[in-house]
């Protein structure tokens, strides 16, 4: 389970960041946006650096930006996995293959309406797969019910890849959702409001999002 900072109070962030923790999160997910690639602004690298000295959890940087490879050097010291979508990439392998020469680990992350095939030439280069199951841009969305046959086909195609790929799920993941995401396929789920908002806090939120 990776909690998504995006739904966290930045006034007591890196409090909430280690309740997270404490609480059994496996990853932190960082979403940085530009405001240009999705219409809303998040924030920089400098949270990435801040929340480094606070945490042991290993860092996903989900870059929903135009030119992602402009923000690598600075996100690489502090980042375990950089993830970049296919449709801002005008030469997605060549982007991969600089992370890769960066030395972090590589994921493509694919829009709702972006069909699988878009990534089916760079599976060799990557080590996470993100369906995204909302629009990007805002947490706190509605889980697009459709994209259930899209994580059953993203997994069978990584079954076939013929290397370890992890099929990350993001977009309205909740106590109801991730059961189904999971049985299609998901091996990481993503989660900002059901953990860093939950009504009983944020170790009840982790909590309610592990299967039996």
């Amino acid at each position: 389970m990776s909690a998504s900072v995006l739904s966290a109070d930045f006034t007591r962030l890196g409090a909430q960041v280690r309740e997270a923790e404490d609480a059994g999160a496996d990853y932190l997910h960082l979403d940085l946006m530009d405001g240009r690639f999705v219409p809303n602004l998040s924030f920089g690298p400098m949270v990435a650096k801040a929340l480094r000295p606070v945490t042991s959890l290993p860092f996903h940087a989900h870059l929903m930006v135009e030119s992602p490879e402009s923000y690598f050097d600075e996100l690489v010291p502090y980042c375990e996995l950089i993830t970049v979508h296919a449709e801002a990439c005008l030469h997605l392998h060549r982007t991969l293959c600089r992370l890769r020469e960066l030395g972090v680990k590589r994921g493509v992350a694919l829009n709702p309406a972006t069909p699988l095939c878009h990534v089916s030439h760079v599976l060799d280069e990557i080590d996470t797969l993100l369906v995204m199951t909302v629009e990007p841009g805002f947490g706190g969305q509605e889980f697009i019910q459709s994209m259930r046959a899209k994580i059953r086909d993203a997994a069978e195609m990584l079954a076939h890849c013929g290397r370890q790929v992890e099929l990350e799920v993001d977009g309205g993941i909740n106590h109801e959702t991730v059961q189904a995401v999971v049985s299609e396929g998901a091996t990481v789920v993503v989660a900002g409001t059901a953990v860093f908002q939950h009504p009983r806090g944020i170790r009840a939120g982790v909590d309610a999002l592990r299967l039996p």
